[in-house]
């Protein structure tokens, strides 16, 4: 995978990311590949997976802070 692909993953926000790892899976799942292809497609959702993840994280911990300052707040 070129380092182009890969920056651009990591511009993609959750959604664009979550399907873009959705329509690999069908690809991979539906398709009859080269073994190339297949392990160029696998190592796409593996970084996708990883975006995903990420941002979730990203959204995880902001929600935590956000939390932890509204209990601040009321009391």
């Amino acid at each position: 995978m070129s380092d182009n692909a890969s920056q651009d993953i990591q511009l993609m926000d959750f959604e664009t990311a979550f399907k873009a790892l959705q329509e690999n899976v069908t690809k991979l799942e539906g398709e009859d590949l080269p073994l190339e292809q297949a392990l160029a497609l696998f190592e796409r959702g593996q970084k996708l997976a990883k975006r995903c993840a990420t941002l979730l994280e990203e959204a995880e911990l902001k929600v935590r802070s956000l939390s932890i300052d509204a209990e601040e707040t009321e009391e």
